[in-house]
């Protein structure tokens, strides 16, 4: 429909009716006018399946939904660092949806991984914006390329589940720009989601639904949104303001209340009525476009869609620890599989992304017919106390074996949506009977269902480790497959696993006092913090190993000097050197020399996964612009590139840097310095021309009159530039005033004016 036709529309409905548009009707359909032909549109929870839900709704996966495909969860799909692959995921989802009459899925969620404690990690993509953004656009891109709408969530700055509906994250604008906004801006600006979904929590004291800031200015003005913004499940707080900042759909019903305050509102003269029919025209716009675009003969066949989850699991799985080579297995050995996860696997995460997997694949289920497999439970997860008959049986039966694998991760009741975690430990009695197998089975493997980092007390017991995430419905094949070698694991991981909670960099704020939640380490998240301090973590941001081996060679730059509007091609040549087929994740990371703001010591700027034969090799190419080098200048509420050499940086994770090349960056933006009495002699020096004109008043505040001073005067020639700066380096320009007695204030005022004069 046209936005001429979509005008006449809403012209043709009365005041009350378009209150009503901009509430749902009911828990996942907006509202429908019969009279005008408008229909009802069906959103569903997402974003890794669907949660379609025909009878009573909830926001908690509470209630029952239709039997649907569990795709792995966000924490994995993260960890294939492939766009292709999320690409395939979402138009497997897309046409699920077409099948389902699904207008909106509601997803993909990109909060970024403040700290390992956030309930919803399991949900979310990353540590660095960068990876969040991309992976989200991809799976974005897919779903919406079967005319069916997605929705961003949860914006912004939702961290946390702790006092979620009621948290106010208090963030500067320069983390705000650089971390948080920037893991929705790359997928909103490149693949345009139909509709974004705002959080519950306040940023910088004013809620999320009344943020005019961010929901009109940032996303609209500069980001080119053009959907609508629905509400979080119960986000709204001021109605009529939320519709002047721009939130346009409150979901779910007010069952009329904030309709009727709407309509008050406009007749009191409190809203513009061409607020309402812009947010009414957004509205109406995504209900036709799915509408107009309904493929009615669209059908899924859920075995199908099954083994394409098989498949993005398999590229969801880390390889952290392979000591001695130990993996992967041979089927004809004999292997105790250890652990209530091999055969009731944790897939998924709880809340309201939680589906009913139409089938499971366990890792047991998998391995049915190999007589060679025995297996013992080991433990009960629902509960963390130890089974000392279940210990016992376990510890005889990896005894008999020559290979011990352990299922073993996170219990629902650890890590959920609506709850934060306490601690980053698993259950004591999972570690222990980990430790205990390790004691009598020097061959054991640990095979891990979890959805954020966890600490391993055992990491030295064992001499195989995989972090399978939460691998969606088909996790028992996927993990079998990288077990005994049919896949060569690919993953990396998109967060860092820190040795301990204490180590994180939000860890003395992260609950907050109160509602009042400080980002307090700014910038420094995740590898960003660990890296800059140098300090040791147990696996780093963008680990994981390969059953083959790689090689880098060849990194070339096509210009060492550039200016900052000037695109940068970086090309590197990748080689597989070992005698399996595999792929593996390039990372690039840009590095600022020298920097007068402080900065992270390098950040991941762009990344490729490349599947390579045996001794294949290929040349990956990035493409590098402005972003690449620049960080957020609150002065000029814009991205600014300092001029100075950067580092550009190929890694096999962030501290696996294996090439290198250097580039000059020349700035096109000048930032005018202001001077001021104040100044500093270390900051007049690095401009040769203010030096210039500072240095006398300096030297004859100091040294006295050179005509009548001849000590002075021999003292200011003897003392070169250098030893003036190390000497006086933070002496402000008005510190002569109080030495000689001989320059004054006024004098002082009259060099500010001379070097503000340069500037101009």
């Amino acid at each position: 429909m046209t936005t001429e036709n979509l005008k006449e529309l809403v012209e043709k409905m009365t005041l009350e009716e378009k209150a009503a548009m901009c509430s749902g009707a009911d828990f996942w359909h907006t509202e429908a006018v019969e009279r005008l032909g408008i229909p009802a549109s069906m959103v569903s929870d997402g974003p890794h399946g669907l949660r379609k839900q025909n009878e009573e709704g909830d926001h908690l996966g509470v209630n029952e939904s239709i039997k649907a495909v569990c795709f792995p969860a966000g924490c994995g799909t993260a960890a294939s660092f492939n766009r292709e692959l999320l690409t395939k995921m979402g138009e497997v989802i897309g046409n699920e949806c077409q099948a389902e009459g699904i207008s909106v899925i509601l997803g993909p969620a990109v909060n970024i991984k403040r700290s390992p404690l956030c309930g919803r990690n399991f949900e979310y993509y990353s540590e660095d914006p960068l990876v969040a953004t991309e992976i989200a656009g991809a799976l974005i891109k897919g779903v919406q390329s079967k005319n069916v709408g997605t929705s961003i969530k949860h914006f912004l700055a939702n961290n946390q589940e702790t006092r979620r509906m009621s948290s106010d994250s208090r963030v500067d604008e320069r983390t705000l720009n650089e971390i948080y906004l920037a893991a929705f801006e790359g997928a909103i600006k490149k693949q345009k989601p139909w509709t974004v979904m705002c959080s519950y929590n306040k940023i910088n004291g004013v809620y999320a639904a009344e943020n005019y800031q961010y929901l009109t200015e940032t996303l609209r003005n500069k980001w080119g949104f053009d959907g609508y913004v629905m509400s979080d499940w119960g986000a709204i707080n001021n109605r009529v303001g939320d519709l002047k900042a721009g939130l346009d759909l409150e979901m779910p019903t007010s069952l009329g209340a904030n309709d009727k305050l709407i309509v008050e509102a406009v007749q009191n003269g409190e809203l513009e009525e061409s607020v309402l029919d812009t947010a009414v025209e957004r509205i109406l716009n995504i209900v036709f476009r799915f509408e107009e675009n309904r493929d009615k003969d669209a059908t899924w066949n859920k075995d199908e869609d099954h083994e394409m989850a098989r498949k993005v699991a398999e590229e969801t799985i880390v390889l952290l620890k392979n000591e001695e080579n130990i993996l992967p297995l041979s089927e004809k050995e004999n292997i105790a599989f250890i652990g209530k996860y091999a055969k009731t696997p944790r897939y998924q995460g709880g809340g309201s992304s939680h589906i009913n997997s139409h089938k499971i694949t366990s890792a047991l289920d998998e391995v049915s017919g190999m007589s060679n497999i025995v297996y013992a439970q080991g433990y009960i997860d629902e509960e963390d106390k130890t089974d000392e008959k279940l210990l016992a049986e376990a510890i005889e039966t990896a005894k008999n074996a020559k290979y011990a694998v352990i299922f073993a991760g996170l219990p629902d009741a650890f890590e959920s949506e609506g709850f934060d975690r306490e601690h980053m430990a698993m259950p004591n009695c999972q570690n222990e009977l980990i430790a205990k197998v390790a004691e009598v089975q020097p061959n054991t493997i640990v095979v891990l269902h979890n959805g954020s980092p966890i600490e391993m007390p055992w990491i030295d017991k064992v001499k195989g480790v995989l972090e399978a995430y939460l691998g969606g419905q088909a996790v028992g094949g996927a993990v079998c497959d990288i077990l005994f070698g049919k896949v060569n694991p690919s993953a990396k991981l998109p967060e860092t696993f820190p040795l301990k909670l204490e180590d994180n960099p939000s860890y003395l704020s992260y609950f907050g006092e109160g509602d009042m939640v400080e980002y307090r380490e700014g910038i420094f998240v995740g590898y960003r913090y660990y890296d800059k301090k140098k300090m040791d973590v147990l696996f780093p941001f963008g680990y994981g190993l390969s059953y083959t081996t790689f090689a880098y060679s060849n990194l070339t730059v096509d210009k060492e000097n550039m200016k900052d509007t000037d695109m940068l091609s970086v090309s590197v040549d990748v080689t597989n050197t070992g005698s399996m087929a595999g792929k593996e994740v390039v990372q690039l990371y840009v590095g600022d020399k020298e920097s007068t703001v402080i900065r992270p010591v390098k950040e991941l700027r762009d990344f490729a996964k490349v599947e390579l034969a045996p001794g294949e090799t290929k040349t990956v190419t990035f493409i590098l612009d402005k972003r690449a080098f620049a960080y957020y200048n609150v002065e000029l509420h814009d991205w600014h590139v300092e001029s100075g050499e950067f580092d550009i940086l190929i890694g096999k994770s962030s501290r696996d840097i294996v090439l290198s090349k250097n580039v000059t960056v020349e700035s096109t933006v000048k930032i005018p310095f202001v001077y001021t009495t104040d100044t500093t002699v270390g900051d007049i020096m690095k401009n040769p021309e203010a030096w210039a004109i500072a240095k006398p008043l300096m030297s004859q505040g100091l040294f006295g009159d050179d005509k009548s001073n001849a000590e002075g005067d021999a003292a200011s020639e003897a003392m070169s530039d250098e030893m003036m700066e190390a000497m006086l380096r933070y002496m402000p320009l008005r510190g002569p005033v109080s030495f000689q007695g001989n320059v004054s204030m006024a004098d002082v005022q009259k060099v500010v004016d001379r070097l503000n004069a340069l500037e101009q």
